[in-house]
């Protein structure tokens, strides 16, 4: 949607401002959170018994993300603050949020959830800088070198309020398309190095912090737009273009599943000598055997040093119909919880660079298990209803192929909008299309889980090349995001399967 290497030890600014400024009991506190989070790796240890503790027994880190109407979610807030060690905002840091003008900067909202988090001990992901979504307002009357220029001030404006104070920024997100090419957008429009200036630009104001190019789908390393972004990382490396990781999103969805080769992309991607993260996880109705494969992929690869939930409870998600995340609407954790702390914990390999943790009591005379975390397979009783959409939801034609649409967020610039696409007849059906029309001055400007034929006006979306088939009874979703100060429904919403 949007919308990582080896891990540095120093304290954040934030920390530090504490440490020196607060009495000497309150620098202590502090410095006790902040060594707790960067505890040293410890696979002889005993279990964690919360994400990030079993994170943190290989060097590695559990995240989530947040958004600054969760600073007064007590229920939100307390699972943070227990199971996590990293931080994401939401929407709080792209390039609409903290440039509303130019040259006029506002990190209110993104300082407020990355003050509540530094406080507790926690570290910070940046996200994100240069993206073709979600721009600033002015960047829509600008082109060419203006446009570049304009990018590089927001770089240049943003990372030296934040310069020492992150572990990681995404600084390009979502620049490719499905078929491995670059996206068609006006960032692209400036040049084929504008993603290489972006990186040159971002280390030059803050050489400190670890430098991401972050996208989704591009897990299956056979995919076309797998391979699009690592010749593209393959090719930075080799010039010296300062790319630190890759994020992988890792949004599994509807009928798609946990590639079997993913673990084989972490790697391919780690050996161009980056490392790589996993960004916004979340997995239809939570699939324990997909978030327990997904998570153990990541702990099999040395040099992938952490995992981020796109939220933390199903309601914060952006695909909240689709439960995917590991604890549920009223704060419990699910049985993809439990599938995910033990194969956290039965890590074998630690990140690179990370210090093992002197022994403090004599050596456990039998060998950790080695043997895997015990599976479980995914429920077999229907996800749990959720509440109606705060919009009417608008459903396409009937029969055996149905498309149904909700709002899933609005803000002054644009909308987020969601098509489930059913299949209601007794039969699989091999493809589908949904049609659909948007409102005069609404743009399409990103879509996911599907590809779309037009961006304005009378639009086309079929399925990708992992969603295509749905059994008798099944739905798979796609998600799309419109630039406009409309934020009204999409009309004549139909769907067709060949």
């Amino acid at each position: 949607m949007n919308d990582v290497p080896a891990q540095p030890k120093r304290r954040t600014r934030g920390a530090a401002r504490l440490l020196l400024g607060g009495a000497c009991a309150l620098a202590i506190t502090v410095s006790s959170m902040a060594l707790a989070t960067f505890a040293r790796a410890d696979l002889s240890g005993p279990p964690g018994a919360t994400l990030k503790a079993a994170a943190e027994r290989s060097g590695r880190y559990f995240g989530a993300a947040m958004g600054a109407d969760r600073l007064n979610d007590s229920g939100f807030l307390t699972i943070a603050n227990r199971e996590f060690d990293m931080m994401t905002a939401v929407n709080e840091m792209k390039p609409d949020a903290t440039e509303p003008n130019r040259g006029q900067f506002d990190f209110r909202a993104g300082d407020a959830i990355y003050n509540w988090a530094t406080q507790r001990g926690m570290r910070f992901r940046g996200h994100t800088l240069a993206w073709h979504a979600q721009q600033p307002r002015f960047w829509g009357s600008l082109s060419g070198s203006a446009l570049r220029t304009a990018m590089i001030e927001h770089i240049n404006g943003v990372m030296a309020h934040y310069k020492g104070k992150f572990a990681y920024w995404d600084v390009v997100n979502e620049a490719f398309a499905e078929n491995g090419s670059r996206r068609s957008s006006n960032l692209q429009s400036t040049g084929n190095d504008w993603i290489e200036v972006a990186f040159r630009t971002a280390h030059a104001a803050d050489p400190s912090v670890k430098l991401c190019y972050n996208d989704y789908n591009i897990e299956n390393w056979t995919y076309a737009k797998t391979q699009g972004v690592y010749n593209m990382i393959r090719d930075f490396k080799s010039r010296g273009v300062p790319v630190d990781c890759v994020g992988l999103q890792t949004h599994f969805t509807g009928g798609s599943s946990l590639p079997g080769n993913f673990q084989q992309t972490l790697s391919s991607f780690a050996a161009l000598g980056v490392d790589v993260a996993l960004t916004e996880a979340d997995v239809t109705n939570a699939s324990t055997s997909q978030y327990q494969g997904l998570t153990q992929a990541c702990m099999n690869v040395p040099r992938c040093v952490g995992i981020t939930t796109w939220g933390i409870r199903d309601s914060d998600s952006w695909r909240g119909s689709e439960n995917p995340l590991l604890f549920d609407r009223n704060s419990n954790p699910k049985a993809a919880y439990t599938a995910v702390l033990n194969a956290l914990n039965a890590a074998s390999t630690t990140v690179p660079g990370t210090p093992t943790a002197p022994p403090t009591t004599a050596p456990p005379t039998t060998a950790p298990p080695t043997t895997a975390p015990p599976t479980t397979a995914p429920p077999t009783t229907a996800p749990p209803t959720t509440a109606p959409p705060t919009t009417p939801p608008s459903t396409g034609q009937p029969g055996a192929c149905t498309a149904t649409y909700r709002m899933v967020n609005s803000w002054g610039g644009g909308f987020q909008g969601e098509v489930t696409v059913a299949n209601n007849g007794s039969t699989t059906l091999s493809g589908w299309t949904v049609r659909l029309t948007l409102a005069g001055g609404q743009t399409i400007a990103n879509v996911w889980n599907g590809i779309n034929t037009g961006t304005s006006g009378a639009v086309g979306v079929r399925n990708a090349e992992y969603n295509g088939s749905l059994g008798a009874n099944t739905s798979t979703t796609f998600g799309f995001l419109v630039n406009g100060s409309s934020s009204a429904a999409p009309g004549g919403l139909s769907c067709t399967s060949p």
